[in-house]
């Protein structure tokens, strides 16, 4: 397709196990958080064979990260529906509009989310 760019050979469980995780250490001092999301993707996703593998192979994901990989330092919760484009707001608006005009409403905002996540890490004092 042209878009190899060598990402995609670290986008591999391997790849993170031996290289990345040991390369890139907590720092002591630094508290961590994550989320993680499960998704059912369409008839049309772009996830939808990436999302088979990953939860034969790791379980519930968002197409892209299992919740076993996303949860690192304190774990807050898992995100039931949204992709992973929804998570980082690369929403598909085609979709969205299709859905509206069926009545369906968008359930994940991630603007929301992310100012949500804001004032968390406020209350946390960081």
């Amino acid at each position: 397709m042209g878009l190899e760019t060598g990402a995609f050979q670290q986008l591999t469980t391997e790849f993170m196990r031996s290289n990345f995780n040991p390369n890139t250490p907590d720092i002591e001092g630094v508290r961590y958080f994550s989320y993680g999301a499960s998704a059912l993707p369409g008839l049309l996703s772009p996830f939808r064979a990436s999302h088979r593998i990953i939860r034969r192979v790791d379980g519930d994901n968002d197409g892209l990260v299992s919740i076993n990989s996303a949860s690192h330092g304190v774990y807050k919760g898992t995100l039931i529906g949204p992709s992973h484009l929804d998570i980082i707001n690369w929403t598909n608006r085609l979709k969205w509009i299709i859905k509206g005009a069926l009545g369906q409403q968008n359930k994940f905002n991630a603007i929301a989310f992310y100012l949500a996540l804001s004032d968390m890490l406020a209350e946390e004092g960081l």
